[in-house]
């Protein structure tokens, strides 16, 4: 059994450039878990620098000096965070605020038309579990929104929170583009000679995840201005914030469009009842929903990640129970990132073996 491991061990993990790959994994792990809520503005930074990039690279393929691109994505990055803070976000906070304090009726009212539809058939379940539910979510929506409520931006720490975020995280942004060639070389000036493996791993997931934010980015747009005029024209109640939702949620797939079913039902019961108008909600969601996933996903992500659907979920799963919400959100560059580094991986192993095989 020990000679075993050993063999196993030698043949997975004798390669220096794996080890100095699994080193680097590693303590970007450990930078993130234990610093991670100390350095969020440069986290935070370091992501929208990271998609921005695309769009200074696209500068300086038109022969245009990167310091010029750079200034131009930058500004017109501060233009769109100018329009979601003095515009999109009040009419956000001002929905979300009339959403916490219609939830309890909303829910009463969906708890209404589920008694009348539960005694026509009163073997499914009975009268009193349906109430003891409808309470539980009551008082559920009424705790969380009370909470809400009574979050203050006046309090010191929040206050200085969102200073900081809204000065200092686009500052690093221009730095990190401006200075990106600088600060890569200083990282990588630390590496050992020998780091090839993880230069490659570096390549593949530059490539596969600068495509898919890009086709992302795109397809949360389309999802959230397209959902926002059929909301809008069917006049369906808090259309900004389900359509910001609906866009958001392209980011998790599968289950993301599954969960939205939930809000939008309620909403759009609440508002027509069991009427022809709620019925066309919900067939219009699942018509925007038929379109992302058959039409628009496929044509701005064709041939970006080859990771099977159920390789997806469990990442999602996985890295949502291990981070939350910020676990959602990059599950798939996660996934695509362990995907990489295991093809990687093997094929270093294969080319070992062969260079052996002609040695011998």
């Amino acid at each position: 059994m020990r000679d075993m491991f050993r063999q196993w061990y030698k043949k997975y993990f004798s390669d220096p450039q794996i080890i100095v790959l699994i080193g680097i994994i590693l303590l970007g792990l450990l930078f993130v878990v234990f610093l991670g809520e100390y350095v969020a503005p440069v986290i935070a930074a370091i992501v929208i620098a990271y998609l921005l990039e695309s769009f200074v690279v696209f500068f300086e393929r038109m022969k245009i000096p990167r310091i010029m691109a750079v200034i131009f994505v930058f500004i017109f990055f501060m233009l769109c965070f100018l329009l979601i803070i003095l515009i999109l976000l009040p009419n956000l906070t001002r929905e979300v605020m009339q959403l916490i304090q219609q939830l309890p009726a909303m829910i009463r009212s969906v708890q209404n038309e589920v008694t009348k539809l539960l005694q026509r058939y009163p073997d499914i379940i009975s009268e009193g579990q349906i109430t003891q539910l409808s309470d539980y979510l009551v008082q559920l929506a009424s705790e969380y929104g009370r909470k809400l409520l009574s979050y203050s931006l006046s309090s010191f720490r929040s206050f200085v929170g969102i200073i900081i975020y809204m000065i200092l995280v686009p500052i690093l942004v221009f730095f990190f583009l401006k200075d990106k060639n600088k600060i890569i070389g200083w990282f990588t000036s630390y590496l050992p000679d020998n780091s090839g493996l993880a230069a490659q791993v570096w390549k593949d997931v530059n490539v596969q995840i600068s495509r898919y934010v890009r086709g992302k980015m795109i397809e949360v747009v389309i999802l959230w201005f397209g959902t926002y005029v059929v909301f809008s024209a069917m006049q369906v109640e808090f259309a900004m914030l389900l359509s910001v939702f609906v866009g958001l949620s392209c980011i998790i797939p599968y289950i993301g469009a599954a969960v939205l079913y939930i809000p939008i039902i309620i909403i759009a019961l609440f508002q027509w009842g069991p009427t022809s108008q709620f019925l066309y909600i919900i067939i219009a969601y699942s018509v925007i929903q038929l379109i992302d996933g058959n039409l628009l996903a496929p044509l701005l992500l064709a041939g970006v990640v080859h990771i099977h659907p159920i390789a997806i979920i469990v990442a999602i799963l996985v890295f949502g129970g291990v981070w939350g919400v910020w676990g959602l959100f990059f599950a798939i560059p996660l996934a695509t990132l362990i995907h990489v580094i295991i093809k990687v991986w093997i094929n270093q192993i294969i080319e070992d073996d062969a260079h052996k095989s002609i040695g011998e």
